[in-house]
């Protein structure tokens, strides 16, 4: 009886021993989900936007799982440079790209040491994979009679020497670019070379082309009096089985892949969905058209957001939701001018002025969520101003490892935000947006200072040259007039001259 008594005591210590153990176990490191919609206004975003002639269910549910920022920015208000800055934590005009964007035979653009997202991820036990758009350049290699060819007159070179454009009858497509996703990080890619409405329109699975682009497109909606605008694209090569409509879908598709054959792994993933739309041209398919009160563009914005939940839903079904954070946000504002406001009644940037391009708050003020479940308090919202740069510094902070000195300079971690945690709350760093033509704004506390005048991106007046008395620049105090209506250049010297002192600082460190 003794025996069989201290047989059973030993059974039972050994039991709650285990049971302890396994409590005890660390979690592993979340997998991360970063979801770049294209030209996504933050007014398009319904939960943002109670008039919205938009609706995002999907979208609106991720927010109410998770944490929605009211104050995020993309580093520029344009496509490639917002790009640069969320993989590396760095601003696009500290390189050579100070302004505008690559097209599809543009050069790579990052820098073969920069460390990006991927590469710190990649370096600390994570899977990494881009799906979607890439738009930061490859470099295609050149048919042997045309290797000496590329020059000023020959391509588009912009001032610091690099190519945006060149001619793509000139690239041998049966070689695989010599940089590329792999090149920065990347353990898997599939990839758009740049927007949907730029050639060349093809796939590359892995840095190597899935179809030659050996057809011809002469391009769509290129004559409507509105560029850019319904279902446009430009002429140019085109694969033979390419679908425009079926490039949403396709990422997709392609994602819920990526996850199916990951979720059971022990290490955690990295995915970076960079999604083409909804950018031009617009397409959506048959059964979302007329779906909204926007048009052909709401009916899109629709169609990301129902393509968005049944992504969601795949990270359901394969069990790892628990321990995935999503991000969700948009490259830069959305492509919607002031007559299409006025037709639809339908405000892409909601309240704010301008739209994708400009220095303006509709230029890259955009919608910001996160999922984290357990971790980030459902249905929470924040105003802590923030930019999209900051992501290399937060995934720091999530994995636990200090970036050096020379890494992500333009970053600063959003994870005690995330956390809720009070202890170490810092004030957001003061950031910069950046428009297409180059201008450059200061946003820092509640004030916002613009360098010139006018948008410096789409809207019209694009440049306003100062008469005499006039200010040169602009001064906004954005918690009184978010719509940047008032311009205090002239009413505040001291604050303008502070804030220029410290932009200078920024652009010179």
């Amino acid at each position: 009886m003794k025996i069989q008594n201290t047989t059973a005591y030993l059974f039972l210590g050994l039991l709650i021993l285990w049971g302890c153990s396994k409590k005890d176990q660390p979690k592993p490191p979340p997998n991360i989900i970063y979801i770049l919609a294209d030209d996504m206004g933050y007014g398009d975003v319904s939960i943002n936007n109670p008039d919205s002639k938009t609706r995002t269910p999907n979208i609106d549910k991720l927010a109410s799982e998770g944490m929605r920022f009211m104050d995020v920015h993309s580093p520029s208000s344009v496509c490639t440079p917002t790009r640069y800055g969320i993989l590396t934590g760095r601003y696009c005009w500290r390189t050579n790209l100070p302004t505008g964007v690559l097209r599809g035979y543009g050069q790579a653009l990052l820098e073969k040491e920069r460390t990006t997202v991927a590469s710190l991820l990649k370096e600390n036990g994570y899977t990494t994979g881009v799906i979607g758009k890439w738009h930061l350049g490859l470099d295609w290699v050149l048919k042997e009679e045309y290797k000496d060819s590329i020059n000023e007159k020959t391509a588009e070179i912009n001032p610091l020497g690099l190519i945006t454009q060149m001619n793509g009858d000139w690239v041998d497509f049966t070689k695989k670019p010599t940089d590329g996703p792999l090149d920065h990080g990347f353990d898997y890619s599939y990839i758009l070379p740049a927007s949907l409405d730029m050639e060349p329109y093809c796939y590359l699975e892995n840095d190597v082309l899935t179809e030659l682009p050996n057809d011809h497109t002469p391009g769509n909606d290129l004559d409507t009096g509105s560029y850019a605008t319904g279902a446009f694209w430009r002429p140019g090569r085109i694969a033979k089985s390419f679908d425009f409509y079926g490039v949403l879908p396709k990422f997709i598709e392609k994602a819920k892949e990526f996850v199916t054959s990951h979720a059971k792994s022990e290490k955690p993933f990295f995915l970076y969905l960079p999604l083409a739309a909804p950018h031009s041209p617009w397409v959506p398919k048959k059964d979302f058209e007329g779906t909204s009160g926007a048009g052909q563009y709401g009916d899109f914005v629709q169609m990301v957001d129902a393509q968005i939940g049944s992504f969601l839903k795949s990270l359901d079904e394969s069990k790892i939701s628990d321990n995935t954070i999503v991000i969700f946000t948009s490259d830069n504002g959305p492509f919607w001018k002031p007559d299409f406001i006025e037709r639809f009644n339908h405000r892409a940037a909601y309240i704010y002025r301008g739209m994708k391009a400009d220095i303006y708050e509709g230029g890259h003020r955009v919608p910001f969520i996160v999922r984290w479940p357990g971790k980030v308090k459902a249905g929470a919202v924040s105003d802590y101003t923030s930019t999209l740069t900051n992501l290399m510094a937060t995934c720091a902070d999530i994995i636990g490892t200090q970036l050096n000195d020379s890494t992500a300079g333009d970053s600063q971690s959003i994870y005690p935000i995330l956390m809720d945690d009070e202890e170490n709350k810092v004030e957001a760093m003061p950031i910069v947006h950046h428009s297409s033509q180059g201008f450059f704004a200061l946003r820092k506390g509640d004030w916002k200072l613009i360098d010139k005048r006018g948008s410096g991106g789409f809207s019209i007046p694009v440049v306003v040259d100062p008469k005499v008395g006039e200010p040169v620049g602009q001064l906004y105090n954005l918690a009184e007039d978010p719509s940047e209506t008032n311009n205090l250049y002239n009413e505040e010297p001291e604050l303008v001259k502070e804030l220029l002192a410290e932009l200078e600082a920024i652009r010179n460190r």
